[in-house]
This record gives C-alpha cells, structure tokens and sequence, in this order.
C-alpha cells in the first residue's frame, strides 16, 4: 500500500478522523464555535428517522459550507442517462459488446462516462444506472457529486485517486470503490488512461450479504473494507461544480475547492475494497452452486431475497466438482444479469466477451455456455482445476435492465453475439 494513502477498516463503522489535531468536537457535534473557526455541517444519506442500524451519516468538519456556490445551470447530458430508459424499446435478446474506446482528444472523468443500461427510477429511489466510465485526463478545476444514487466503481484498466470530501481512495483493477449518494468528489489519474465500470445504485445502500448456513466467516469480511482519513484542500480560485440531479446535469461555479473538510466523523463515508480478500465458497461435492454465492456487495429491495442489485464477482478459484458439468449451467431467470470482465477469460464464454467487454441477459432471456464450451466440459476428465488469471463480475437485478440508445446502436454491440450458440448439436436419440 502506497505510504500516501492511509486508511481506516472496518465496513459501516462509526468513524473519526481529523487532518488537524482537535478540529473534532469531542462530546457533541455542533459546539457554538468549532476550533480553527470551522463549520459543523452535517450529511445525512438516509432519512434522519432511519433505524439505528440502517442510518447513514456524516458530521464535517469544514473551511466553508456547502451552501456557498453559484447558481446552476444546465449541461449538455452527453452520453449520459438515467432510469427509467424510454429512448428506445427493450429487446429481450441476448446481448454483448466490445470495450467501449479510450477517446484520443482530451477527456476527464465527467466528459468520458457513457450509460449503457438503467432500470427503475431514480426520481423513485428504486433501480440502477450502467456506465462506463474512460479518461485519458484528471479533473482539472471540477468537482462532482451525484444526487440520484451512490456511485460503484469497477476499474478495468489504469489506476485512478478519489479525491474526496472524506479523504483519498486509491484504486486500481481488482479493487472496487462505493462513493455514498451526494459526496463530492474528483477523479485524478496516476495512469495515461483508465476504463472501467460504473453501477449507480439508486435504491438502498449497499449493505453486505447474510451469511447464512456459512457462519461468522468467509465471503466479504468487514475488516477488508477501507475508509479514507480526512485530507482537505483549502484553494480558492474559478473551480466547477456538477451534479446529477434527478437524471440531468447541472454546472455551477465555485470560488473554491468544496474538499475542504479538515474532519469527519460518521458511518457515511466512501470505501475500497480489494477483490482477492473475497473468501470464496464453494461445492466440495457435485453439481454448480448459483452465482449468488459470489456476491460481494447488496442493495436490498424490501422483499426479503429479491435485491435492487447484487454485485457479484467470479474470481479465481478452485472447481473440484464431481460428476458435474463445471461451467455456469444453461438457465433462464427471473432477475437481470449485466456482466462485465475486468482480466483474462471467463468461464462460459471463451471467444468474444473480452476484458473490457460487456453482456446483458434480461430477465427470462435464455443464456449459458457457448458450443464450444459445453462440448470440453462435457467430455473433460474431471479432475481439481484452479481457475486463474480470470475476474468477471455481474450487476443482477430484480428489474429488467433496459440498454440505451447508444447501446443498442453504437459501434461496440456486437450484432451476432447470439452465433456462439448456434453449434450446440442434438443429441437427443430416444428411446
């Protein structure tokens, strides 16, 4: 770990971290005067009259409040979009795509995020957005915040810092980061370029899944989850605001840098994690366990078992299965599944879906294994294989994902996806 970024653990905890020593009130939140004449602004990312153990908060600690900014006007929203998506219809086919380019004019994070699906409402609070997010230049004078949901960053290609109103995150492919609904933040880049992928969550928080039958352990533990210490900019000067509020972008100007939170403390904060710590389980017996036993991150939806998203990652691992067919089994589902692969090969799909790529199957849209796979895995001598140098993930969702317009048409879909199952043989010899 770099010796520029430290860091607190511990997923959810009630946190305290300070730049300068004392600037945090001890024994209350809004004294009368706060030392080194600070403000005391509280941030709140649920409802004030959320349960005990669901509420999301913040106090900062900061050089202005927020409320000092210009007036805003509204952007140009790009490629940018948000649920529910009703530009163009929603095809239940199979669906994949090529990596979306790095842009060789000059592109910041904001300039560079293209949405590929949404599902639900944002202005409902319900659903997701699906982006892809590629720069080849750090922010310069601009700030972001995202109103409509908080923000799941998958990185596939470079490393990036956030730079936010908690802290630094530092992130890089095969670590994921969560910045909360509402924090402003900025993208700088320590590699020429990045790609990656983007689920705006615009449901309930994410939270980490029961383990169930599984016990205390395994899957994601809560120590492996790492908050920023507080790190404040205090410049002035012509800087730029953004926000995505309620499925638009808006500007405004800002006489200086809204990072300037010298403490914090709070439940609320932006996190990493890194996806080697995931504790992967698995069958030691027969037959190929759901997906769901890979999920890292939930959103809840209100039904019990029925989640607004799950984030799921297949890493690599052991299969040691006997009288199995290893790879994913062909199916149909009630939820919605968009996958994506950060590096290597992914099991069910050995030609076409490619590090940087994507695939969508709707909800009861048939999908599994190619031909071609099915037929090695049918015939292989099941002996232990450790499965390397491979990470896919998958964004499921209780809702039909609907692609938008630039999906459906833009250079990257692949138009014959559905050709790789076009060589599955009968077999079928009856009696």
């Amino acid at each position: 770990m770099s010796t520029e970024f430290e860091y607190m653990t511990g997923f959810g905890n009630e946190f305290e971290t300070e730049a300068l020593p004392g600037a945090l009130p001890v024994g209350q939140f809004s004294p009368q005067k706060v030392k080194y004449d600070l403000y005391a602004e509280q941030y709140n990312t649920t409802a004030f009259t959320a349960p005990r153990a669901e509420n999301r908060r913040n106090w900062f600690y900061r050089i202005r409040p927020s409320v000092l900014q210009g007036e805003y006007e509204a952007m140009d929203n790009g490629l940018v979009r948000t649920g529910p998506i009703t530009e163009v219809p929603t095809p239940p086919s199979m669906l994949r795509w090529n990596p979306v380019d790095v842009p060789s004019e000059k592109t910041d994070f904001i300039d560079g995020l293209i949405t590929m699906a949404a599902n639900g409402s944002a202005n409902s609070q319900v659903g997701i957005g699906i982006h892809v997010y590629v720069a080849n230049a750090s922010m310069e004078g601009r700030y972001f915040y995202n109103a409509d949901g908080e923000l799941l960053f998958v990185p596939q290609q470079g490393e990036l810092v956030l730079h936010t109103e908690c802290g630094k995150l530092d992130i890089k492919p095969g670590e994921i980061a969560v910045i909360p609904r509402g924090l402003k933040f900025r993208v700088e880049l320590i590699s020429e370029t990045v790609r990656g992928y983007i689920c705006e969550n615009y449901g309930h928080p994410y939270i980490l899944p029961e383990r169930g039958p599984v016990g205390a352990n395994g899957y994601t533990n809560e120590r492996d989850f790492q908050y920023p210490v507080a790190a404040f900019e205090d410049l002035e000067g012509d800087f730029e605001l953004v926000a995505k509020f309620n499925g638009n972008l808006f500007r405004c100007d800002i006489g200086h840098s809204p990072l300037d939170v010298v403490a914090w403390t709070g439940n609320s904060g932006p996190y990493k994690y890194e996806l080697s710590r995931f504790n992967v389980m698995n069958t030691v017996s027969f037959d190929h366990p759901d997906p769901s036993i890979f999920t890292v991150l939930t959103s809840p939806s209100g039904q019990e078992g029925v989640a607004n998203v799950d984030f799921v990652i297949f890493p690599p691992r052991w299969m040691v299965a006997e009288n199995t067919f290893r790879p994913p089994y062909y199916h149909r589902n009630i939820m919605s599944e968009f996958m994506g692969l950060i590096e290597g090969v992914y099991d069910a799909k050995e030609h076409g879906f490619v590090p940087g790529g994507m695939s969508l199957h709707n909800c009861m849209s048939p999908h599994g294994p190619e031909a071609d796979v099915f037929e090695k895995a049918s015939n292989a001598e099941l002996e232990p294989q450790r499965y390397e140098n491979t990470l896919a993930f998958m964004f499921e969702s209780r809702y039909v994902i609907s692609p938008t317009k630039y999906a459906l048409e833009g250079k990257e879909r692949q138009p014959n996806y559905a050709d790789c199952w076009k060589g599955i043989k009968k077999y079928f010899k009856g009696a």
